[in-house]
């Protein structure tokens, strides 16, 4: 476990390696699980504003979904999450020529079209955060459907957080970054003060 001002983060950040392999899941991640993208609520107003910029990209289906339920959802818990097609896949994944799921809010952004890139939680995946008092933690998730990312990660010898460093500088920043890279590299457990 490192500790990095207010977040504590899994060895394994560090230690397992990932590299996401469209080809062999065909992004499986936007259609398996529960629930859609779970969101942070600073989001919320994010995905409220992209939606009709997003609805070009996205199935009948998909348009029918977001239309009829909104952008997210709220469950039992009280968390937040992107709506989805039919309890199946989320409603801003769409197919490419290639059959593979991709995200309809992030081409919108490749394309210029927005600001907001995608959920953190799909930018950030395979760390999951979860809050713990006054820190954040950091946690590899895993999950078979993700078993070729770790392959190629493996074959590419690129660690989690390597893979993740636009992400994590996207939610943490670049000075958070760069001194856990540092911390890293150095073998440190916890940040000097």
């Amino acid at each position: 476990m490192i500790q990095l001002e207010n977040t504590l983060v899994s060895s394994e950040i560090k230690e397992r390696f990932f590299v996401c392999n469209l080809d062999k899941c065909k992004g499986a991640c936007c259609v398996e699980g529960d629930l859609g993208a779970p969101l942070e609520k600073d989001e919320l107003p994010m995905l409220e504003e992209v939606v009709d910029v997003v609805k070009p990209y996205l199935s009948k289906e998909a348009v029918e979904a977001l239309e009829k339920h909104g952008p997210y959802l709220l469950d039992e818990e009280g968390d937040f999450s992107t709506t989805t097609i039919d309890n199946k896949e989320c409603a801003f994944a769409y197919y490419d020529d290639q059959k593979i799921l991709k995200c309809g809010i992030e081409q919108a952004w490749k394309d210029g079209k927005t600001e907001f890139q995608k959920p953190i939680s799909c930018h950030l995946y395979p760390i999951r955060v979860a809050k713990l008092h006054e820190f954040l933690a950091l946690n590899y998730d895993r999950w078979d459907i993700c078993s070729p990312a770790c392959d190629l990660g493996a074959e590419l010898a690129v660690p989690v957080y390597k893979f993740l460093e636009g992400a994590l500088v996207r939610r943490f920043g670049q000075s958070w970054y760069d001194k856990l890279c540092l911390m890293i590299e150095k073998g440190e457990d916890t940040e000097e003060v």
